[in-house]
């Protein structure tokens, strides 16, 4: 693992929380985008040394809609940045670490993207981001 890349907080709607992270909070919005593929509207918010990236659902079904409804709005996960994420992922299911994803997706800004199962992390969604196809 790199470094923590963002840490994703379900919300209701990213208008709403937007005003809370960059009026109150002084914070910077560095992006909106829609990823369909994760049936999710993001917001990417730079809080210095990380980001907090806001998670919007499109719809009552998929993961963040699910995750509100069961746990309300709050922190969804912790992503890591890494290379090479397909080694990696091969590495932690070797190492016992139960993935939620058999295969990288495509996440926001175009990173890819794959879940540690929380029953592996202590009840902790990790996400392993991969930007290095983008050259960052």
């Amino acid at each position: 693992m790199k470094k923590v890349d963002h840490i994703g907080i379900a919300v209701k709607s990213i208008d709403t929380a937007l005003d809370y992270y960059i009026h109150t909070l002084g914070l910077e919005l560095l992006a909106i985008e829609e990823v369909a593929s994760q049936n999710v509207k993001v917001a990417f918010i730079d809080a210095g040394n990380t980001k907090i990236e806001l998670l919007e659902p499109l719809s009552d079904n998929g993961a963040i809609a699910n995750f509100i409804t069961k746990r309300g709005e709050g922190v969804h996960h912790i992503a890591f940045g890494v290379t090479d994420i397909r080694s990696r992922m091969v590495e932690l299911h070797e190492l016992g670490v139960h993935l939620v994803d058999k295969q990288p997706k495509i996440g926001a800004g175009g990173a890819q993207v794959a879940f540690l199962h929380p029953k592996s992390s202590f009840g902790v969604l990790f996400e392993l981001c991969d930007k290095s196809s983008k050259g960052e």
